[in-house]
């Protein structure tokens, strides 16, 4: 079976419908105890006066100082940790951050960015696989796609999504489509759509040493039964059916839980009942955490974006712009120069 990668400080549990643990180990800021050497002052010398270093200076030598993007959410000391136990005690701390990524390029952009993780999602099929749904990524496909983005080489935990049906065979067999996104694909946990009715499966799966991100509410993998997207917990019974679905996955040893396009209220309701983080998609503020579809976020999917993504740039427009510029600087001679 796959081993848990788990860092020696924060191991995951591995007892059979166990609820989650909070307030764990923070990570001490590194700080440098040294003085600056300097040689012996020549008698008689007066001593110079002290200045601040120029800021070209500056850049060469900082030994202590991680590169930092502009714009980066990273803390000058990084204190995200690739695992399980990290995400899980985050709840209560702040707002959890998550996006998706499909290639190594993307994984490296994304994790820079300081999202606390990242998905390799089945969307990758309705995002770059030219597919109406999530339904036709197979599991060959899940398992390319993970490789790339562990390629990518994310200092944060890595999340695979289970693709359409694996769920609904044999328990060897969902067994063995975990262990190749993790052995084959590098994945650090999986992610799995559906409620009380996979939550035995998932028990196992993590006692088996494989972590699990839960997923309720919209279900993408359920579209053509469920005859499209929309909203749920629109009524009462429906509400009361996601949480019975979310407390099955929690006592199933979820380390936390998507809930895509539910009713706000009943998110910021399930959120507190909850033990492990519930992470949003389109379903309000009240929830532990986000995550979106990175290819909504920066506008590079065709078509309008769904109606609960802000996006944060217009890639596709720059895009077109740029590729359209290339091809008249080589009509007209312009490219390459002389």
């Amino acid at each position: 079976m796959p081993e848990d990668r788990e860092s020696k400080d924060s191991k995951q549990s591995s007892k059979p419908r166990s609820r989650s643990r909070r307030g764990g180990v923070q990570r001490r800021a590194k700080t440098d105890g040294g003085k600056p050497k300097g040689g012996t002052e020549s008698p008689g010398k007066p001593e110079p006066k002290s200045e601040k270093p120029s800021a070209r200076a500056d850049k060469r030598h900082r030994p202590n100082s991680p590169k930092v993007r502009k714009g980066s959410a990273r803390l000058p000391e990084d204190e995200r940790k690739p695992t399980v136990n990290y995400i899980r005690e985050l709840k209560g701390k702040r707002p959890i951050v998550a996006l998706t990524a499909y290639d190594a390029p993307m994984a490296k952009l994304v994790s820079d960015a300081g999202v606390d993780f990242l998905l390799v999602g089945d969307s990758v099929g309705t995002t770059h696989l030219g597919f109406e749904t999530t339904i036709p990524v197979t599991l060959d496909a899940m398992v390319h796609h993970t490789a790339a983005v562990r390629r990518g080489n994310p200092e944060c935990l890595l999340v695979a999504d289970l693709p359409f049906g694996e769920a609904s065979l044999s328990l060897d067999r969902l067994i063995e489509a975990c262990r190749r996104l993790m052995q084959e694909g590098g994945a650090d946990a999986v992610k799995l759509e559906g409620g009380r009715d996979i939550a035995d499966d998932i028990e196992r799966l993590v006692a088996t040493g494989i972590p699990v991100l839960g997923h309720v509410g919209l279900l993408p993998q359920t579209v053509k039964a469920i005859g499209g997207y929309r909203k749920f917990a629109n009524d009462r019974e429906e509400a009361e059916e996601i949480f019975t679905d979310a407390i099955a996955l929690e006592e199933a040893g979820c380390f936390a839980i998507v809930a895509e396009m539910l009713q706000e209220k009943v998110a910021a309701e399930l959120a507190k009942h909850l033990g492990p983080p519930l992470i949003g998609i389109g379903s309000g503020a009240g929830c532990d955490g986000q995550i979106l579809v990175t290819p909504d976020l920066l506008s590079l999917t065709p078509g309008p974006p769904p109606s609960f993504v802000k996006p944060y740039a217009d890639l596709a427009h720059e895009a077109s712009k740029a590729l359209g510029r290339f091809v008249g600087d080589v009509r007209s001679g312009r490219y390459p120069t002389k």
